[in-house]
């Protein structure tokens, strides 16, 4: 039904003559007194904030209390008047209805009573939603819908925003289909992002399912809840989404040339999900970078290294890139140092010492073989290879090496054995002009 400017013009009097005759009837001597006792009731509430907020906060220092419950604490204590308020404007609707004749006087107290008692639900159902503008939206939203229901003024805006109306040939849209779309997808967006996250926490949690597996079931989930609210809240507004599959097909082929990066990463990520070669908490070398996997995305891999830098690296990149995945298929990680000692040393007792002194650190293994063997002749020192086990590789392997060299420098200085260093020694030539300036003589003249 099309609205004319006269029609809307008849709604907006109806309105008006509505607010008159309420604003008339304010004025008789039983509304007076209504509006006295909402006043005693409300400065009541009042004060009895100061008195007990106070009293909360002494409460709350008191007690060793979580994160979760100091906010719920902090909440309550900013509502306290309004819980007061309601208590005590539901009290006096009571007193109203036990003393004879004063029922009449208690349709202002419990209209009161009850759009702050709806208030107060609405912001606490609000304080569910995590996003700070989503959650003030839906917030004020509710706080005007409960506020235009309980005074009899909804029906009257209904039909105004059903007035309101923009036609796109022979599809017609009005503000109210337009914000009940609104109210609903937002409604099962946030249905479905504590779904998720509930999920999320229970899936991650379960040993039965490999973290590969679970960020693959929550990546699907995610997507699927997530479309079902936007397609839900489209259908809401009396959209025909069989017309839009030749302009969704024609979007796709533009946006698979467009965006190839974009698709490879994301179906790089699936692959990489499905075939478990990397998962979260696995330490990695991908060329210069070296850390462990934090979590695993839809277009990129967070890294993080050592010195707490976070790399964001696509997943095209682990795919087609060599990738050393130092934990993929077991914790144990061989380390191979490289050393050198004097030829007068004893190679049987370098050895000896030298695995000595590896298994004296911490982090190396002692179930697994530790070996030293000789690698060459060198021109100023005989060459070993010193290889040993360990199975932190996210501790870091920098720190091992470090270590294990401090060790073989203390084995070897308390043995008397030498580590030597290249040297050059500096003949000079008899007959040559330092050899004769040495040896103070002057040098011969030329002809």
């Amino acid at each position: 039904m099309d609205f004319t400017n006269a029609d809307m013009l008849k709604i907006l009097g109806s309105i008006w003559s509505q607010i008159e005759i309420f604003f008339r009837s304010m004025m008789l001597p039983s509304r007076l007194w209504q509006f006295a006792i909402i006043a005693i009731c409300f400065a009541l509430a009042h004060f009895g904030r100061v008195w007990i907020a106070p009293k909360i906060d002494d409460w709350a220092r008191r007690r060793e209390l979580t994160t979760r419950q100091k906010r719920w604490v902090i909440l309550m204590r900013q509502r306290v008047r309004g819980i007061l308020f309601v208590l005590l404007a539901w009290a006096s609707v009571l007193m109203l209805d036990a003393v004879k004749g004063f029922y009449s006087w208690r349709f202002l107290v419990v209209l009161a009573a009850t759009l702050v008692t709806a208030w107060l639900v609405v912001g606490l159902i609000a304080r569910f939603i995590r996003n700070g503008i989503l959650r003030a939206a839906v917030r004020w939203g509710a706080w005007i819908w409960v506020t235009l229901y309980y005074l009899g003024f909804w029906d009257e805006t209904v039909r105004i925003l059903e007035g309101a109306a923009v036609e796109l040939g022979g599809f017609r849209i009005t503000a109210y289909a337009l914000l009940k779309a609104l109210v609903l997808t937002t409604i099962l967006l946030s249905v479905a992002r504590i779904v998720t996250g509930q999920t999320s926490v229970r899936v991650r949690t379960n040993e039965d399912i490999s973290p590969s597996m679970a960020e693959l079931v929550i990546k699907v989930m995610q997507v699927v809840l997530y479309g079902a609210a936007i397609f839900i809240g489209i259908k809401a507004v009396g959209f025909d989404l069989t017309g839009l599959a030749v302009l969704s097909g024609a979007i796709g082929v533009g946006l698979g040339f467009g965006l190839q990066k974009v698709v490879s990463n994301l179906v790089s990520g699936v692959i990489i999900l499905m075939d478990k070669s990397i998962k979260p908490g696995d330490v990695i070398s991908l060329g210069e970078t070296f850390g462990w996997i934090n979590s695993l995305g839809a277009r990129y891999v967070s890294v993080v290294t050592r010195d707490g830098k976070e790399y964001l690296i696509p997943n095209e990149d682990l795919i087609t890139g060599q990738v050393v995945n130092w934990s993929h298929s077991d914790e144990f990680v061989r380390i191979d140092l490289n050393f050198g000692v004097s030829y007068h040393d004893d190679p049987h007792l370098v050895r000896k010492l030298a695995i000595e002194a590896a298994q004296s650190v911490g982090r190396v293994l002692r179930n697994r073989p530790t070996v030293c063997h000789i690698t060459g002749f060198g021109d100023s020192s005989v060459d070993y290879i010193l290889r040993f086990w360990i199975t932190d590789p996210v501790e870091g392997l920098t720190n091992v090496r470090g270590a294990v060299f401090l060790a073989l420098w203390d084995t070897f200085k308390e043995h008397g054995i030498s580590i030597p260093f290249p040297q050059r020694e500096v003949r000079v030539v008899e007959g040559s002009q330092l050899a004769v300036a040495r040896d103070g003589e002057k040098p011969p003249q030329e002809n």
